[in-house]
């Protein structure tokens, strides 16, 4: 058992905050910017809470976070009342936020000033994946620090490894979040298609679903999809954040991304009609704005 922080109780902080406690077993402290998340957390798992992120980070092993942004990292890590400050040395700093590879780099350097190690570990799964304990984990960062790491994330993950040095981690989810989006448009316009087209899309489905047009969104949300339900995982907000990140990466590498850039122009309309808030599937409402079948949610 180890005695670890988690610092931001989010849809995904939350619950993986509480596998650390009921799985893992380890003595948990966790800190969240609204006072009453914590309180309820402790009520639900036990554990303990704490009033900034240096007091939750105090003596411990290893310290979570799952916060917003870059920004948001910056705050919980390095700003005043961060976990830097107070985190012991040889201990290890395990960011679960999708955010960016220079800020991985940026602050493994400088959790290496003080003694300390930093890991990129974004993950994939969405909330239900994280409620499930069953989310994929990819890791950047010190090779020894991670083989310490491991075992701990393991609480909450079903698959977890390190992909390289710092930013290595965030490098890996920009590439998921670049398949994903191009999945989710493929999908949205074969099932638009196959409406146009009169075929019945349960049969359709369950034909195409075992060939070389499988996908986990195509298992999962074509149902919702074709009733034009939008309020089952990931937000278009977090999604248009996590491409941004994607295209930024993408002017500095080289790396040509078309298709990542028009999906990303689709979110944006659906944000700017009110569907920031309904989760990517919701890629083909933008295909059939005038439909009678509305989205529910």
């Amino acid at each position: 058992m180890a005695k670890v922080a988690w610092l931001g109780l989010g849809v995904m902080g939350y619950p993986m905050a509480g596998h650390l406690k009921t799985r893992g077993g380890h003595d948990v402290v966790v800190y969240n910017r609204s006072a009453e998340k914590a309180a309820k957390w402790r009520e639900q798992f036990g554990g303990e809470t704490a009033s900034t992120p240096a007091e939750a980070a105090r003596d411990c092993d290893a310290v979570f976070a799952c916060v917003g942004n870059d920004d948001d990292v910056r705050s919980v890590t390095t700003g005043p009342d961060g976990a830097f400050q107070a985190m012991k040395p040889g201990a290890i700093f395990i960011d679960h936020t999708t955010a960016s590879a220079q800020l991985a780099r940026e602050l493994a350097s400088a959790a290496e000033a003080r003694g300390l190690h930093f890991l990129d570990c974004p993950v994939s799964g969405g909330q239900s994946g994280a409620e499930a304990g069953a989310l994929t984990v990819m890791a950047g960062g010190d090779e020894a620090a991670y083989a310490r790491a491991e075992p701990l994330i393991a609480a909450f993950a079903r698959s977890v490894r390190r992909m390289g040095p710092s930013g290595s981690g965030q490098l890996a989810k920009m590439c998921n979040q670049i398949a994903v989006a191009g999945v989710v448009q493929g999908l949205a316009e074969a099932i638009y298609f196959a409406e146009h087209a009169g075929l019945d899309i349960e049969a359709l489905i369950a034909t195409i679903s075992k060939g070389a047009a499988q996908s986990w969104q195509m298992e999962n949300r074509w149902k919702t999809m074709h009733a034009r339900e939008f309020d089952f995982g990931f937000a278009v907000d977090w999604m248009r954040k996590d491409l941004g990140i994607c295209l930024s990466e993408a002017a500095s590498n080289g790396a040509e991304l078309p298709a990542t850039r028009l999906i990303d122009s689709f979110y944006a309309q659906i944000a700017a009609d009110g569907g920031g808030r309904w989760d990517t599937s919701s890629l083909i409402a933008r295909l059939d704005p005038k439909s009678g079948n509305k989205p529910k949610s």
